[in-house]
């Protein structure tokens, strides 16, 4: 555990220092797109965040060969360069497209590719587990055909959740950490070797989003762009592949006695194994909605939209920060559920836990469609749209302010003597969620026509 800790240091370290001159980089080269319909930051941000996550990447294997106790992943697998040999396809692709824009195409082509490149070194899956037939072994087409499939979908999966600042490297970071939890408790608890390259990768993957985070959260001063989502996307993909295709389930004796007292034990290990993308079950959840939403719709299923799960929230009224918290509020909940309950499955505490804090986040999920009044003793430490009535000091203003203000035909005489007055140029507002924070009272809601950067 100290050297995984140690990697995820290193990793996180190199990353934080590099971020600040990639951003320096990003802005010296362009890497500074213009404000898209469907964005929601107001200002333009530099790109290329991925290059210092993918420096942290190397620099995380490199202490990882260089340690003792974690020294044998390298010399026993061929994993580790598998998947330093992928990420660098695939991050070179990222970093191109967020400087010149590729076409989507081409995109998931690289992401095939690059998902071959790592076959052909040995990361593949070569058999899965079933439940009441035990392991099932794979030929080299179907481990294949299934390992690009899950490299290309968790890829895109965490590509499409990538629109709010913080938003996947957030959500990514609690997912490897849940995995890292689940793939330790293989290595150490059940003595599989097998679970350790997986193990390196969630640490690694930790340290990557926690170096990176402290530069992308709201305000975000530089995105990751497709070089940072697509690499973080290919790492957790590879980890998922290590321990479903490479662990044995045989070893922990699972498969004894009668078939349904097999499938029955196994039930906790099965989980995890054959669904890993329940680490990141609502980004999965997010592509295939906008799948079939464009599709519907007679799009191509690559065309960009605002019809995302984070849009949705900033549209029901949340504000941006809390978008974020709530995403990552639903994404702990269901990664560190299954882990729970692959732990102990017998326990029932763990589902009740699971459905009151469910019923929590719709609480929280649903909040913008009420608004609470708080308790009369209360009024004064909450925000003005919480209170229940004004207070008398604002009261005795207002009717002071009325009795002040002129009677309507004395106003109309008023206006007639003065003569026309020019007239304020009409300002049109901008629709709610736009721009978020549409939950914390009043704000204005006009476009703001001023430069970039302008101080008022």
């Amino acid at each position: 555990m100290r050297d995984y800790l140690l990697t995820l240091c290193v990793t996180a370290a190199v990353t934080y220092l590099l971020t600040g001159p990639v951003r320096k980089f990003a802005i010296a080269t362009g890497a500074m797109p213009e404000i898209r319909a469907r964005d929601v930051h107001r200002e333009p941000t530099p790109r290329l965040g991925g290059i210092a996550m993918f420096f942290g990447l190397c620099a995380g294997l490199l202490v990882a060969d260089n340690l003792q106790n974690l020294n044998g992943v390298f010399e026993l697998s061929n994993e580790p360069r598998a998947l330093l040999s992928g990420a660098a396809l695939i991050w070179l692709i990222g970093v191109l497209d967020d400087k010149f824009e590729i076409d989507a195409l081409i995109k998931l082509g690289a992401q095939m590719i690059a998902a071959g490149v790592m076959v052909m070194q040995g990361l593949t899956i070569l058999w899965i587990p079933v439940p009441g037939a035990g392991m099932v072994s794979l030929t080299s087409w179907q481990g294949t055909l299934l390992t690009v499939a899950l490299v290309v979908i968790t890829i895109n999966a965490v590509n499409f959740v990538d629109g709010l600042d913080g938003l996947a490297a957030g959500m990514v970071c609690i997912a490897a950490a849940a995995f890292f939890l689940y793939t330790y408790r293989l290595w150490y608890g059940y003595g599989i070797e097998a679970a350790a390259p997986a193990t390196l990768f969630a640490a690694i993957l930790m340290g990557m989003c926690v170096g990176f985070l402290p530069h992308n959260m709201h305000p975000a001063r530089i995105f990751m762009g497709d070089s940072g989502s697509m690499l973080i996307g290919l790492v957790l993909a590879a980890g998922a592949i290590s321990v479903t295709g490479q662990v044995d389930l045989d070893v922990l004796k699972i498969f004894e006695g009668s078939t349904r007292e097999a499938t029955h034990a196994a039930l906790p290990v099965f989980i995890p194994l054959l669904l890993p993308l329940t680490i990141i079950a609502i980004p999965f959840a997010d592509l295939v909605l906008a799948i079939v939403r464009r599709t519907w719709n007679g799009q191509s299923p690559f065309a960009a939209d605002r019809g995302h799960l984070h849009h949705r929230l900033l549209e029901i009224g949340h504000s941006h920060s809390r978008s974020v918290l709530i995403m990552y509020f639903w994404s702990a909940l269901i990664a560190f559920g299954v882990v729970a309950y692959s732990v102990h499955s017998a326990s029932m505490w763990i589902l009740l836990v699971v459905v009151a804090l469910s019923a929590v986040g719709l609480v929280l999920l649903l909040l913008p469609r009420f608004t609470p009044r708080a308790p009369l003793w209360a009024e004064s430490f909450v925000p003005p749209r919480y209170r229940r009535r004004q207070r008398p000091a604002q009261a005795a203003e207002a009717v002071e302010a009325e009795a002040i203000a002129p009677v309507p035909a004395l106003a109309m005489a008023q206006e007639a003597q003065a003569g026309p007055q020019p007239v304020a140029e009409e300002r049109t507002p901008v629709p709610a969620g736009v721009n978020g924070a549409t939950a914390l009272g009043a704000r204005s809601r006009f476009p703001d026509r001023r430069k970039a950067g302008s101080r008022n």
